[in-house]
């Protein structure tokens, strides 16, 4: 058993290797601290703005729990990340078109934790990933809420993490929670708070500044605002429609804020990219 992961872990690395020598999309998690601050919406209607920019897009249903990118987008997929997982579809096949023009790999609610998974499933799962990796622009990956390992497992990894809340107190509070144990993980890890569900950007400063704050006193690390959408009840309406808003009500303020935080991440996926996900996620397979 001992020579089967170690030889699996040296496959890995060799495939690492390749990695800065490859072109690679950019990895983007989004989460959140507790359910119902809209993180699925903001991951949604990113997804689609960033494809209307002409950026080609996937967007990962990774929340396992509670999957539902493909209710939103009134789709019906006849295969989702458990068959991956499973070996029975690579993720092209489970690939589907959403509206707007990005691709979706529908997530499955119940399936087992990433932590639970055999080495040789996580391997099948990276080196899917790798095929994805170097065909895309941008990978936004919609998390589950909370620190589960779920949620870790994609957020620790990923280049970017968009941690979204809302102005109440517990989602507050739950932000600051995820933010900490991501950095536990990960020292160097770059996030940035979107604050969704917003009366004004003075709200939403208001909020980032009490996060930014106790991040900086306990953490000691300062996150970024990575913006805010304001209130808007054309995006319960496009929920109910089950359309994205940004597709549904093109010219309303929350379709503008995604607008902002759409093409302040295409300027980020220009940067200089440091570690790829894969080379580390690597840990899975000798872990």
């Amino acid at each position: 058993m001992t020579s089967t992961v170690t030889d699996q872990a040296s496959a890995l690395r060799s495939m690492v290797r390749q990695e800065s020598s490859l072109r690679r999309g950019r990895f983007v998690a989004v989460t959140s601290g507790k359910g119902g601050v809209g993180k699925t919406s903001v991951a949604l209607n990113l997804s689609v703005f960033l494809s209307n920019m002409g950026r080609r897009v996937v967007l990962l249903d990774a929340d396992l729990g509670t999957a539902n990118v493909d209710v939103l987008c009134n789709l019906t997929p006849h295969a989702n990340l458990a068959h991956v997982i499973a070996g029975r579809k690579t993720l092209a096949e489970a690939t589907i078109e959403g509206p707007g023009g990005f691709q979706l790999i529908p997530g499955a609610s119940g399936l087992a934790s990433l932590a639970a998974l055999s080495s040789f499933e996580r391997q099948r799962l990276i080196d899917q990933m790798q095929h994805l990796d170097q065909s895309t622009d941008m990978i936004l990956i919609d998390t589950g809420a909370g620190v589960g390992p779920n949620v870790l497992g994609f957020a620790v990894n990923a280049d970017q993490v968009v941690v979204v809340t809302t102005p109440e107190p517990t989602a507050i509070t739950d932000a600051y929670a995820v933010i900490k144990t991501i950095v536990r993980q990960r020292a160097d890890a770059d996030i940035a708070v979107l604050v969704n569900m917003v009366r004004s950007p003075y709200e939403a400063r208001a909020v980032f500044a009490r996060i930014e704050t106790v991040c900086q006193r306990f953490l000691r690390v300062r996150p970024r605002l990575a913006g805010h959408v304001l209130s808007d009840p054309r995006v319960a309406l496009a929920v109910r429609r089950r359309r994205p808003f940004v597709l549904d009500s093109p010219q309303c303020d929350a379709t503008r804020c995604i607008g902002q935080l759409a093409h302040r991440l295409d300027r980020d996926a220009h940067e200089p990219k440091g570690v790829g996900l894969l080379r580390r996620m690597a840990t899975w397979i000798a872990s």
